[in-house]
């Protein structure tokens, strides 16, 4: 419990009238009967439940006991002056002592109603008075506030849950007004409806939810309903206040009037005023014959009528009949109000939200609330596999499901109901704490090869020593950062306002699953899924040079001219170089237990045990060394032989040119030809043709083991069939004999396997330990920034990627097209960038582009979970990961025969980017966009190539999309050319390489700054626009159905002054297809203009 230590001290010196009750004790702790020290004489002070002890009347307080969750013991005895209060936390109970029997009595008595449950028996007792008073007089609205519950003998109040189907929502209604009274006869009134709930066990009345505004009429229907999440804690007994307001002020009226008690009715300046109000109970809904209540709306004394409101079950799955016509048509004259004024925040989706205030959100529920309860799935599952099977690995991974109900009608005048869910995702921290873990766990592996180098001569020694210092420092850095992510507890995401904290710098901002499931009367339900995310990006490291995209070219230039100083090696060979390493780590006890197979085999006289044995270890010694047959690593030995004490070079090393590289292989018989190896110095001494006999010897050793299996196999055989006919007991010993012959027969051979192996791995290592020292040598200490700079990237982008691809596995899972799509060719995921290319952002795109460029190197593999675990698993290093996704049996067992054999699948990530704010104006006016253009060219060059792959691969009958592969070849065509036009904010590329994802299986990403304000404008944009193209959206309700999920007000009470980014809010908001405002433009630009003339005017006349 949190407290303020000076105020209770203050509370404890108040005069003496103050306290409930104060007194000498004598007091002391208990344990069982035995008391743990003396009674000591305390001056104590009963204040509500708070009882203070003090050594004397004038001194401070050295303890407070809260009186809460205790109860008191009194000893009715006629001497015992003494009373106990026991603990329900299992704490020592505490003694107390009092001077004479009546003032023990008083204590008890006092103490005993001291806390809450006390309180509680005196108002019901009051309550039982005023009723008995006024004859029970009073309705349900009298008593709204402290509806009286059930108990059971331990005191825990008992409710009635509501019946519904498994992983529902457990209550959704929609809700309609009709006969509204303003208060002048002329007025139109503008209205909505704010939902609060009062539980039960609480009583405590708490905001929920709001509707979206009507305008202009006094029968409003509400297209935004109200729905509880599964968790919730909503009962029979449960009610629920419904509160009618009338906008008089549409421009003021924002959510800074939920700030409000909710008993009062807000001030006439807030630019509202109260209508009337009405509660129901749970239970009367649910149990109605016609899932339906009409009821009275009054105003705050019950004294007036001022209208009514419908309030009607829904049951997603069951459609409206009966008044569709009329209620439409009734509809086309009302309008809707969108609640995102010009100069407040406009975070009316459910991400933006959410996102950065779900603190907020979670303190307007029941704490019971804020358990984890699982998204709701909507898709078809097939026989055999329930929702309830996929609810344990979706637990994993989603958390706090936010949901939002919608009833739109569709150009049939038919109802179309929508369920928009947003979730967090625990993969926000557990994927970049498991990264950090495999980096840390490199870098120590890289510095310990380092160290094992052995002796080298001095420039090469205080190299090394230079560069051990400087990663062990970064070590130590990702390991504080690791530390730090361990002792994070709270929200699963990363908040906008937080993506500068140098502690949270690895995790995405703003992860979430925005889902909308569309039920519509004659089509067949879909889910449309969009993970949204902050751009990946170093925000603490800043982008005052740029992003990474610069960054790295920059550093590459500048290291190919180091000079005499290091060794050059290109990108590619230090890449190969980790690979190689890689490949040892690997290999290498991979080959040394199976040559032990071998032998245990041999020992056991087992001739196919034996066969196994030998073919895996031929196997896996032909990849080891196939490895090391690389150019690289015959001159990484040589540079490393020249590093020895001792050593004179005969000729200083010169850079080389990338065009001499080529005629290394052509010269390399002739030493005095050779002039360098990648920038390797030569020297006379070394002998080339070692390096071939010592890996050749791997080789050599394996071919004797092959031939001895094959002798002693042979010799079997043929002892068999001659001693077919002997005495089987002297065949029996003759089988032991031979098993011992075959073990001693084939331990040297391995022996000396294993040792040539030990040799290579030996010199292979140091060899490529030699060249990463270079790499980093050259570029100390800029190398180890940038490669933490991409480590941090990457973190941000990986979360978002595992996430997508977990999701998208769980909705697919019951579709074999795209399974096989998956397997045979790989993954699509398209991200859609709203950055601009001015200022900061530009330096966010270049990481950004680079990020999702990195994702190339992940591949996915999909693995029976064998516990309750189903996190996914990270393996590999930087230039290779593997993830681990876990499935539940059941689920694991609908997978293809390739999936479950553990085949690896690809991704292919895409990002299409195109600025829409006042920034990018300032771009494309008096800035540079060359950097957009060319991600955005070199980007649909890659979603050819996906899609080249997709119709070479995949049967033409196997995916219902090949039925549009005219119109998928169009779309690519059409993408092509509005990147080749590089018109202003030219938003088309976005809606075709949605639209081209969506037509391939893909995994879709919105990503802006922070993922609020214009990830949300294009979300709900994009989830309209699916409404009325895929769903017949009725055309007169696009812009309506677009303002009620953009509206703030549907999604309970938010303070504006709550926004973390309020300085954010020159974010264009859209109401059109193209986002932005052309007169605001206009406006915007003009006005630039004028203040860039009036500075340079400023300018010149400073200086003359």
């Amino acid at each position: 419990m949190r407290f303020n230590a000076k105020d209770l001290a203050l509370l404890a010196k108040r005069p003496s009238g103050c306290f409930d009750k104060e007194g000498k004790l004598k007091i002391c702790r208990v344990v069982g009967d035995e008391k743990l020290i003396e009674p000591r004489e305390r001056w104590c002070r009963l204040k509500g439940n708070l009882l203070f002890l003090m050594k004397n009347k004038s001194s401070e307080a050295s303890e407070v006991v809260i009186l809460e969750r205790c109860w008191v013991v009194e000893f009715r005895s006629k001497t015992d002056v003494s009373i106990i209060l026991k603990f329900q936390s299992g704490e020592p109970d505490l003694y107390l002592e009092a001077a004479s029997k009546s003032d023990c009595e008083a204590w008890a008595v006092a103490l005993g109603e001291a806390n809450s449950e006390g309180l509680r028996n005196k108002i019901q007792q009051l309550r039982k008075l005023i009723m008995e008073i006024k004859e029970e007089r009073t309705s349900d609205e009298a008593r709204q506030f402290l509806p009286s519950s059930q108990v059971d003998t331990l005191g825990e109040p008992q409710f009635t849950s509501i019946q519904r189907i498994a992983n529902e929502p457990k209550l959704e209604f929609s809700l309609a007004c009709k006969g509204l009274v303003a208060a002048t006869r002329d007025r139109k009134l503008n209205t909505f409806i704010q939902v609060s709930v009062v539980h039960p066990a609480e009583h405590i009345l708490t905001r929920y939810s709001s509707t979206e505004i009507v305008e202009g009429t006094r029968d409003p229907l509400f297209l935004t309903g109200v729905t509880f999440p599964p968790e919730y804690p909503i009962y029979e007994e449960t009610k629920i206040k419904l509160t009618v307001y009338d906008v008089k002020d549409k421009s003021q009226d924002t959510v800074r009037t939920s700030v409000l008690p909710d008993h009062k009715e807000p001030r006439a300046d807030t630019g509202r005023s109260f209508l009337g109000c009405t509660t129901f109970r749970v239970g009367d809904l649910v149990k109605s014959k016609e899932q339906q209540l009409t009821l009275t709306l009054r105003t705050s004394d019950g004294g007036k009528t001022v209208g009514t409101i419908e309030v009607n079950l829904v049951k997603m799955g069951e459609f409206e009949d009966g008044e569709m016509d009329h209620i439409t048509t009734d509809a086309q004259d009302q309008k809707f109000l969108c609640f995102l004024p010009l100069k407040s925040c406009s975070c009316g989706f459910l991400s933006a939200t959410c996102a950065h205030n779900t603190e907020n959100l979670e303190r307007m529920t029941d704490r019971r609330a804020k358990e984890e309860c699982a998204l709701v799935r909507e898709c078809t599952a097939p026989e055999g596999l329930s929702g309830k099977d996929n609810l344990p690995s979706l637990n994993a991974v989603l958390k706090n499901p936010i949901c939002k109900l919608y009833r739109f009608p569709t150009s049939d005048n038919k109802w179309m109901r929508i369920r928009e869910q947003m979730a967090e995702t625990t993969l926000s921290f557990h994927v970049p704490k498991e990264l950090i873990n495999l980096h840390i766990k490199e870098d120590m592996r890289r510095n310990q090869e380092l160290k094992d180098l052995g002796e080298l001569a001095p420039h090469w020694d205080n190299m090394r020593k230079s560069v051990i210092a400087h990663c062990d420092q970064m070590l130590s850095m990702y390991q504080d950062t690791l530390a730090e992510l361990g002792k994070h507890t709270g929200s699963s995401f990363k908040s906008s306002c937080s993506k500068g904290e140098k502690t949270l710098e690895f995790i995405p901002i703003n992860l979430h699953l925005q889902r909308m499931h569309v039920h519509s009367p004659r089509l067949k339900d879909a889910l449309y899924d969009v993970i949204t995310v902050g751009a990946p990006a170093a925000h603490f490291q800043g982008f005052k040079n740029g992003g990474l995209r610069k960054l790295l070219s920059k550093f590459e230039a500048e290291r190919r001219n180091t000079g005499y100083q290091c060794i050059y090696y290109s990108p590619e060979n230090t890449a190969k170089a980790k690979e190689v390493l890689s490949n040892i780590n690997h290999l290498q006890p991979l080959i040394s237990s199976h040559a032990d197979l071998l032998l245990n085999s041999a020992s056991q006289h087992s001739p196919d045990s034996l066969k196994n044995s030998l073919k895996m270890l031929s196997e896996k010694t032909e990849l080891f060394v196939h490895a090391f047959k690389d150019q690289l690593v015959r001159s990484a030995l040589l540079a490393l032989y020249t590093a020895r004490p001792g050593c004179v070079l005969k000729k200083p090393a010169v850079p080389r040119s990338s065009a001499e590289e080529g005629d290394d292989l052509k010269h390399q018989d002739h030493p005095s030809q050779i002039k360098r190896q990648d920038s390797i110095p030569h020297h006379s001494e070394y002998d080339e043709e070692e390096w071939d006999r010592v890996w050749a010897n791997v080789g050599k050793s394996l071919n004797c083991v092959i031939a001895m299996v094959d002798r002693l196999l042979e010799k079997d055989n043929s002892s068999k069939i001659k001693e077919g006919e002997s005495d089987p007991s002297a065949a029996d010993c003759k089988v032991l004999h031979a098993g011992g012959d075959w073990y001693e027969q084939l331990y040297p051979l391995v022996i000396t396997l294993k040792d040539c192996m030990g040799e290579v791995v030996t010199r292979a290592k140091q060899s490529m330990a030699f060249v990463l020292l270079q790499e980093l040598a050259c570029g100390l200490p800029q190398c180890l920034m940038l490669t933490l700079r991409r480590d941090i990237v990457f973190s941000q982008a990986l979360a978002g990627l595992v996430c997508g691809f977990i999701i998208k596995l769980h909705t697919s899972l019951h579709d074999q097209g795209f399974l096989q799509q998956l397997h045979t060719v790989g993954l699509l995921v398209q991200y859609e960038g709203l950055l601009s290319t001015y200022s900061e952002e530009a330096g966010m795109l270049e990481d950004m582009a680079v990020g999702i460029s990195d994702l190339q190197k992940v591949m996915f593999k999909v693995i029976e979970a064998k516990s309750e675990d189903f996190l996914p698993i990270i393996t590999g290093r930087r230039e290779h990961y593997v993830i681990e996704v876990q499935l539940p049996a059941k689920m694991f067992e609908l997978l293809p025969q390739e999936i479950k054999e553990g085949k690896l699948l690809r991704m292919y990530p895409v990002l299409f980017n195109v600025g829409i704010n006042e920034q990018q104006t300032l771009a494309e006016r008096f800035g540079d966009t060359t950097l957009q253009e060319n991600i955005n060219q070199e980007n649909l060059e890659l979603l050819k190539e996906y899609y080249n792959l997709f119709t070479e691969k995949m049967p033409p009958d196997c995916l219902p999309h090949f039925q549009e592969q005219n119109d998928l070849k169009g779309l690519l065509e059409n993408l092509h050319q509005n990147i080749q036009a590089k018109r202003r904010k030219n938003v088309e590329i976005m809606w075709l390489a949605a639209t081209i994802c969506r037509k391939l299986n893909g995994v879709r990403f919105t990503c802006c700054k922070s993922a609020k304000d214009r990830t949300s404008m294009s979300v709900t944009l994009e989830q309209c626009s699916i409404l009325r193209d895929e769903h017949q959206l009725h055309k007169d309700f696009f812009i309506r159905a677009l303002d009620c999920m953009r509206s703030r007000q549907t999604q309970g009470a938010l303070n504006e002054s709550d926004d973390p980014e309020t300085g954010c809010l020159t974010d264009n908001k859209p109401t059109s297809r193209h986002f932005y405002p052309v007169a605001l433009l206009l406006v915007s630009s003009h006005l630039l203009v004028v203040w860039l003339i009036l500075s340079l005017a400023l300018l010149l006349a400073k200086y003359q």
